[in-house]
């Protein structure tokens, strides 16, 4: 199965916010908020042109990832640049089969690319450690409330490219979602059911 990946183009920007919205339905609480996440992301400041993804599989689009810009404050209050990686969304009759996998691997390669000094991202780490993410906390950087948890995670991108860069971490407030904002979003999408999980990162 060939896979390509590319820049998204603006007119497949609500596509990708389908998918993300069909890939997060449920996952880890009932109905999902991603897509909205994706949609403000592409409004704000963070946002970067080059690393807005998709998968193209027999020329349709079956997955997309996202990252921006994020930034790292030591206790100077000295701000540093790295990148917020996510949502990453295929569409779950597609998953399993590398899409994401190429996806990420092709975003740390255009992030090496840009000069970026490391990636942040919150996921599971059975799966993003192989490929060289660790905990954040063995950089020495923490949430913006202080904490560190197996999810948060941070990959160098240069050799000891975070070795310099330590503090709290704050992505983007455009992951931040109002129930409301989320709730009139949602009209532009078929009905789905929201349903209690017990999943969780």
């Amino acid at each position: 199965m060939q896979i390509i990946i590319k820049k998204t183009p603006e007119e497949h920007y609500f596509t990708t916010e389908k998918i993300t919205r069909e890939a997060f339905w449920n996952l880890y609480k009932p109905g999902c908020d991603e897509h909205l996440v994706l949609h403000n992301l592409r409004n704000s400041n963070a946002y970067i042109d080059d690393l807005d993804l998709i998968a193209l599989t027999q020329h349709e689009i079956s997955g997309h990832i996202i990252s921006t810009r994020a930034i790292i404050k030591d206790e100077a209050n000295n701000e540093y640049e790295v990148l917020c990686t996510g949502p990453i969304s295929v569409l779950p009759s597609m998953q399993s089969k590398g899409i994401g996998s190429m996806l990420l691997r092709h975003s740390i390669e255009k992030a090496k690319e840009l000069g970026y000094s490391g990636i942040i991202l919150f996921g599971n780490p059975n799966y993003y450690q192989r490929f060289g993410f660790r905990n954040a906390e063995i950089y020495k950087i923490t949430t913006k409330d202080g904490q560190n948890f197996d999810p948060f995670m941070a990959l160098e991108l240069k050799e000891n490219s975070l070795e310099n860069i330590k503090g709290s971490f704050f992505e983007a407030q455009e992951f931040t979602i109002k129930k409301e904002e989320l709730n009139e979003f949602d009209k532009n999408f078929p009905y789905k059911e929201k349903k209690k999980t017990d999943t969780q990162l």
